[in-house]
């Protein structure tokens, strides 16, 4: 049985409650992030793709995570420092968030229980889209970049 996400709260990079029923009607793409992973030099293209679609309702969530590689050791306030500085990110960060052993975020559980275990991050940048309706629509592997044409179709087509 699919639900929405909009039952799910993250922690924001300053600690705030981030209740993802904020971005009801939203389109939202859901990232599990990391700072020393081969693949952060996707935080760009995320920006970009933010930058391009957030006037149409497109919003970007990282959600750091040290669960693979322990590529993400820092503490938030310097994942919010690294990556204004470095990608000049302004698209919303949560907290550290596990997505896999005994407590996974409840976002995570929910991909599992509806996607099946294929769908959950095996390494760093797994993207979900969410659509309008809070449900969600895909996934994309770390291969699939912010930028690259597949993830920027769903977009626009979730978008339209």
């Amino acid at each position: 049985m699919t639900r929405s996400v909009y039952s799910h709260h993250f922690n924001d990079i300053d600690g705030k409650d981030l209740p993802l029923s904020a971005y009801a009607g939203k389109v939202l793409l859901l990232v599990n992030t990391a700072s020393e992973c081969g693949f952060t030099g996707q935080y760009k293209g995320l920006q970009k793709l933010y930058e391009k679609y957030q006037d149409k309702g497109l919003v970007v969530i990282g959600m750091p995570c040290n669960d693979f590689g322990q590529q993400e050791p820092a503490c938030a306030l310097d994942i919010k420092h690294f990556t204004a500085e470095k990608f000049r990110v302004t698209f919303p960060l949560t907290d550290k968030v596990n997505v896999k052993g005994a407590t996974p975020h409840p976002f995570f559980v929910q991909v599992k229980e509806e996607l099946g275990s294929i769908a959950l991050p095996r390494w760093n940048f797994y993207k979900y889209v969410v659509g309008r309706d809070g449900y969600i629509k895909t996934w994309f592997t770390p291969l699939a970049s912010g930028e690259s044409a597949r993830v920027v179709r769903t977009i626009e087509s979730a978008l339209n």
